[in-house]
């Protein structure tokens, strides 16, 4: 599977800014709304020391890391549910990704001016977020009477109509859906995001945009963070950020380090990310290539098979697999062998971060 991010906010908050430092992109970052229109993607490998290591234990050819998409929307603003600054527009490509990344201005600069005339976080994150519950709204009441009138025909459809309904309520009181999806019940919630694709049941990550003090100012950064609980929330400054593009990684590790701060944005984000959508990574090796894939906790071996291929998972027989830290203590495959650090798992396993696998399987 793909990660896929889509980087909203307001208008200048630095989103661009920070899409070109995370990307090493060069799309248009200019001190006025709108600057962005059409939303820009960019594909990033995901940074993993392991893929390496791997690669100089087989001897391979080639590494392909995991890889996240960011979709950079253009700013959003109040009346975006209503088409207020080509809203409807930048709405709808929010809704091909599996998470939303809200960039919050957080810092002072009379020079970068603000949509409102005034800077206030805990402002901004309600007009987004309001224009994010009112877009789900209208896609809520466009469907509820209509599965309401099913259900009043079919009753092995109530449930339907009752977790839209819920929704709706949830929505009314102006919460966005993924801070109370766990009062909803599993099975209808999966369906109801797979049919209506409602942008506040996405995974949220704030990601604060901050100067360089308050890389280091915990005080500040905790009451940020409580504006957003129990969301997870990232601080990262993106003109420092922007200052790491085209350095090695020993450089942007120095230079970080003179700020007191010691993952990049790109790392921070991926982080929660991963920790957010409940995702995992597990690895295989060889002559070839060394390659990561992402894939949900909890998923079983037959399944992270079928990330390779579907083939893999419908033919699935067995999984060989060795824990990554046991393979390079170990210092080859066949020590590991010797050592009885590698296993074969059935059909039944679920897989664990930094699982080394060789599949095997018959179609």
């Amino acid at each position: 599977m793909s990660l896929s991010i889509a980087i909203v906010g307001l208008p200048n908050v630095g989103k661009s800014t920070l899409f070109n430092a995370l990307t090493d992109n060069n799309i248009l970052a200019a001190n006025y709304p709108f600057a962005t229109i059409e939303p820009n993607t960019g594909i990033v490998p995901i940074p993993d020391v392991r893929l390496q290591k791997l690669a100089d234990m087989y001897s391979s050819q080639k590494i392909v890391p995991a890889t996240v998409t960011f979709v950079d929307i253009a700013g959003l603003v109040a009346g975006a549910h209503k088409g207020e600054g080509l809203g409807n527009q930048f709405l709808a490509n929010i809704r091909g990704t599996q998470a939303i990344c809200q960039v919050v201005r957080a810092f002072h600069d009379p020079n970068v001016t603000h949509v409102n005339d005034k800077h206030d976080p805990s402002n901004d994150i309600d007009t987004v977020n309001t224009e994010l519950i009112l877009a789900d709204l209208q896609t809520v009441d466009k469907v509820l009477p209509r599965i309401q009138k099913e259900a009043r025909a079919n009753p092995k459809l109530k449930y339907q109509a009752d977790t839209i309904e819920k929704v709706r309520q949830i929505l009314d009181a102006g919460k966005p859906l993924f801070t109370e999806v766990d009062s909803l019940d599993k099975e209808p919630t999966i369906w109801l995001q797979k049919e209506l694709q409602l942008l506040t049941m996405k995974p949220t990550i704030y990601l604060f945009n901050v100067d360089e003090e308050t890389l280091t100012d915990k005080n500040r950064q905790a009451d940020l963070a409580k504006l957003v609980s129990p969301a997870q929330a990232v601080f990262v400054c993106a003109k420092l950020e922007s200052e790491l593009r085209g350095l090695s990684n020993e450089e942007s590790k120095e230079l970080l380090e003179t700020y007191g701060v010691h993952e990049s944005g790109l790392n921070q984000l991926i982080h929660s990310a991963y920790d957010t959508l409940g995702l995992q990574s597990y690895l295989t090796a060889g002559e070839k290539e060394v390659r990561a894939w992402t894939i949900p906790k909890g998923a079983t071996a037959p399944q992270a098979a079928g990330v390779i291929h579907g083939d893999f998972e419908r033919g699935f027989i067995a999984a060989q697999i060795v824990n990554y830290d046991d393979l390079m203590s170990a210092g080859s495959e066949p020590a590991a062998k010797s050592a009885g650090k590698i296993r074969t798992e059935g059909k039944t396993y679920v897989m664990q971060e930094g699982d080394v696998v060789e599949f095997r399987f018959n179609v």
